[in-house]
């Protein structure tokens, strides 16, 4: 499978933005896809996570409660909503790809990553 992201854009601080994470190729809804985020000067970190089916997500903390994963298999794409956002939000967003969900946070452990999209939250 390969990963398509898009939706990123500039935003207030407050604002929301929809990223898209197109997946071409067979088998999508055997996948879990996760979101990432790099910051200049930072390492990549975890964002969220979605199961095979979209049954199970899980965030990490600094964004709990104001973003939320989602999946649609019939359009092979994953999304990520982005509310309230801040400018500590700033950063490359990544989709990746994996078959299954051991150590989920860890981004060495996907295989397949799209290219990223720029999310901008001005003060």
């Amino acid at each position: 499978v390969q990963l398509q992201a898009s939706g990123g854009g500039l935003v207030q601080a407050g604002g929301s933005l929809r990223l898209s994470c197109a997946a071409s190729g067979r088998d999508f809804s055997n996948y879990v896809m996760g979101w990432f985020r790099q910051a200049p000067g930072k390492e990549r970190e975890f964002v969220a996570v979605i199961n095979w089916s979209g049954s199970s997500t899980y965030y990490a903390d600094s964004v709990k409660g104001r973003f939320t994963i989602s999946r649609d298999n019939t359009k092979n794409t994953v999304y990520l909503q982005m509310n309230s956002l801040k400018p500590e939000d700033t950063a490359v967003y990544y989709c990746a790809a994996r078959r299954t969900l051991t150590s989920y946070y860890n981004p060495s452990t996907y295989g397949i990553w799209g290219q990223g999209t720029l999310v901008t939250v001005s003060s």
